[in-house]
């Protein structure tokens, strides 16, 4: 499996941090024979030998697992929000000119979002160190604030997912049915 980082998205169910860890286990099977997971003195989950990332929103789980280097998920629910103000504290000018421009201002302001998020999760600081300043590309690419690392963005009906993985590493989403309707 070199060369990709897997991503799965299924429902959250009643627990979504146990269905998540449940989910990432199940994932990493896949790369290693009996994968053990643990947390690191962050909270932040760990399978030995497999770069890990979870994250969870009430609906919905995504985990992402990889060989090759660091690698980080966000998901956000596509509900409506007042998100102007969280913008103006954390965005910087070019962001906040780029998601007044766009007609879909709440995809526009998850898009970055995610994208923060993501990203810190792969340098394994989350948004710790002025994360949410992080420039990051709006249309996914090469983020010039983290070298070496990329935003995909990947489909989900009603929800936004990014995912930060290594410049060149490929990223081979399998989606619930629920999200690709939404």
């Amino acid at each position: 499996m070199g060369g990709s980082v897997q991503v799965r998205v299924a429902p959250a169910g009643r627990e979504p941090r146990s269905e998540a860890h449940s989910l990432l286990l199940e994932l990493a099977g896949g790369f290693v024979g009996r994968p053990s997971l643990s947390h690191d003195e962050h909270g932040r989950p760990q399978v030995d030998e497999v770069a890990v990332s979870v994250s969870y929103s009430r609906r919905r789980i995504a985990v992402a697992a990889s060989y090759d280097g660091p690698v980080g998920v966000d998901l956000e629910e596509r509900e409506p929000r007042d998100f102007w103000g969280l913008a103006e504290r954390w965005f910087g000018a070019g962001e906040l000119e780029w998601m007044a421009g766009e007609v879909d201002q709440l995809g526009a302001f998850l898009r970055l979002w995610t994208a923060k998020e993501a990203v810190g999760k792969a340098l394994g600081i989350g948004l710790r160190g002025a994360g949410l300043r992080r420039v990051v590309p709006v249309g996914g690419g090469v983020v010039e604030s983290a070298p070496g690392l990329q935003v995909t963005y990947v489909a989900c009906a009603g929800a936004v997912l990014a995912v930060a993985a290594p410049v060149g590493v490929g990223v081979l989403p399998t989606l619930d049915p629920a999200c690709v309707r939404g």
